[in-house]
């Protein structure tokens, strides 16, 4: 998940999780996505199956093509209610090519979908797709409620209308739509005895975890990428995010570093002046006029959050067309202007490396979504509480402090809905959460690149000898889910690796398990 930023995670800088979406809370990418410029999309009709309503559709990418039928199923609104509400329609595609089906009990990967399109996410994840065949797995892609095309109400205008319909877009009813939906596909394919697998990234990684933490007995295991489970309450410091972003631009260049943290201050003061915010327009090539300092400040830093969450060693087209190491690109262009330059011009030619690499914008529409993740907004204002702040010594952000009051207050402003922080910890654990998962937990892999901000929120050690953390130094935001490529590092290839023989460790469990149940029957 990319998750977001918002006023508290997505908090109170960037803007999308993050809540910088975890998570500033306004995302901020500001190009076509890659979908909507990369994908070329066949339609074959529709068909009903009951519940199930399925098209045929074969997306093809400049990436590997991922072949897979969309189709649709009728959920609950409500899963924790008897109230009589009207159902929606969840979208979820599904690959069974090499699945070698409920007579050899064969696997199905299952991947959490996160805040945002499951087109999208399903697009980046190349790993399930290239380990299924060695597997004989199913693949499904459920699509997370509120996002894409799995509105309730039958649009994203009346989902998002106000509190009340926004009020049933919580993690935990979408993890029951994720458990509903599994165990009806299978009692409809004759497939209960085929073990589930679980996968997810960012938010849709905590996602996985969680679920595989409160229905144990729907999957066999989870691998939890660049999961930010402990970003909650004060499990750690609230510092943590801004302060890895910071580290990332520090390591490429101690003078990018300084301009960027002598930057607030000029944007600031450029600001306050008569005709400012139209020179800072003007400067950053905005589409329309800055109504305030904050929005250019929330875009630059929405910019250098996600730069560290997708410093990954190779170009990519992840959130935006990027660059290989794209951080070390973005210090190169605003160390290697001419004596001279302003420290506005700077800023403005390294961030251009982020919101306009290949040179196709002209300007900027600061409250553009290309991705669909909006609904980000509103779980950061309600359970997504993960409090962020910058420290001024170390940071190169401008300083702030989390403040639960301020946040919310915004929050009932924005939505007229009171943030409930301890949430998150009583729902799913956070407090002791080494002793708990030891006690109660068992096969799930968290992993993470340490050049990730969102890792300073997740586990990093091994917790038993089913719950383990792999760590890559250089690894970045859940970079191990992405397709493989002749780029790819030594380092990473080993990361897979391991998750690879686990799962089959985990597979090999269970089918031995049964094996000895029924030699004992």
């Amino acid at each position: 998940m990319v998750l977001e930023f918002a006023a508290s995670p997505k908090t109170k800088p960037p803007a999308k999780m993050s809540t910088p979406s975890p998570f500033l809370y306004s995302i901020l990418i500001l190009i076509v996505s890659f979908l909507c410029q990369a994908s070329a999309i066949q339609l074959n009709g529709a068909r009903y199956l009951g519940n199930f309503w399925s098209s045929s559709r074969t997306l093809s990418l400049r990436a590997p093509k991922y072949q897979y039928e969309t189709k649709y199923f009728q959920q609950k609104l409500d899963h924790f209610s008897f109230a009589d509400l009207p159902s929606f329609s969840q979208r979820y595609l599904i690959n069974t090519q090499h699945w070698e089906g409920p007579s050899r009990s064969a696997p199905i990967f299952l991947y959490c979908g996160n805040e945002g399109d499951i087109e999208w996410f399903a697009a980046n994840t190349g790993f399930v797709w290239e380990i299924a065949p060695r597997f004989g797995a199913m693949v499904i892609f459920p699509e997370h409620r509120y996002y894409g095309e799995s509105m309730p109400y039958g649009s994203k205008e009346e989902a998002y209308k106000n509190a009340t319909s926004l009020s049933y877009l919580t993690a935990e009813q979408a993890l029951a739509d994720y458990a509903v939906l599994i165990t009806e596909l299978k009692r409809n394919l004759s497939a209960q005895a085929c073990p589930v697998v679980l996968f997810g990234g960012s938010y849709g990684g905590m996602l996985a975890a969680w679920m595989r933490l409160k229905y144990p007995h729907i999957s066999i295991g989870a691998l939890a990428s660049s999961a930010p489970v402990l970003q909650f309450e004060d499990l750690v410091p609230p510092e943590t995010f801004y302060s890895i972003v910071s580290d990332g631009f520090r390591r490429e260049s101690m003078s990018c570093f300084n301009t960027i943290k002598e930057s607030w201050d000029v944007i600031n003061k450029v600001g306050q002046i008569n005709g400012g915010l139209a020179q800072l327009t003007k400067t950053f090539h905005i589409c329309r006029e800055l109504e305030s300092v904050d929005s250019l400040s929330n875009w630059l830093e929405s910019a250098y959050s996600y730069l560290a969450m997708v410093n990954y060693p190779y170009s990519t087209d992840f959130l935006m067309p990027l660059p290989g190491s794209p951080i070390k690109e973005v210090c190169r262009k605003i160390d290697s202007l001419p004596d001279g330059a302003s420290v506005l011009q700077c800023i403005f030619e390294g961030i251009s490396i982020y919101y306009n690499y290949t040179g196709k914008v002209d300007c900027f529409d600061l409250n553009d979504d290309p991705h669909g993740m909006s609904g980000w907004d509103w779980q950061a204002c309600t359970e997504m509480i993960m409090p962020m702040a910058s420290n001024r010594t170390t940071s190169m952000f401008p300083e702030f402090y989390y403040d639960p009051k301020s946040n919310e207050e915004q929050c009932l402003k924005d939505f007229h809905v009171k943030p409930r922080p301890t949430w998150i910890t009583t729902e799913f654990g956070g407090h002791a959460f080494k002793s708990a998962l030891k006690a109660f937990g068992s096969n799930i892999i968290f992993s993470n690149g340490l050049l990730d901000p969102w890792s300073g929120g997740s586990v990093l050690e091994d917790v038993s000898e089913t719950i383990v953390a792999l760590t890559t130094k250089k690894g970045a935001h859940h970079l191990d889910l992405r397709a493989a490529t002749a780029e790819d590092p030594d380092w990473l290839l080993d990361q897979r690796s391991s998750e690879i023989k686990l799962i089959r460790g985990w597979l090999d469990e269970h089918y031995d398990k049964k094996k000895a149940i029924s030699a004992y029957r």
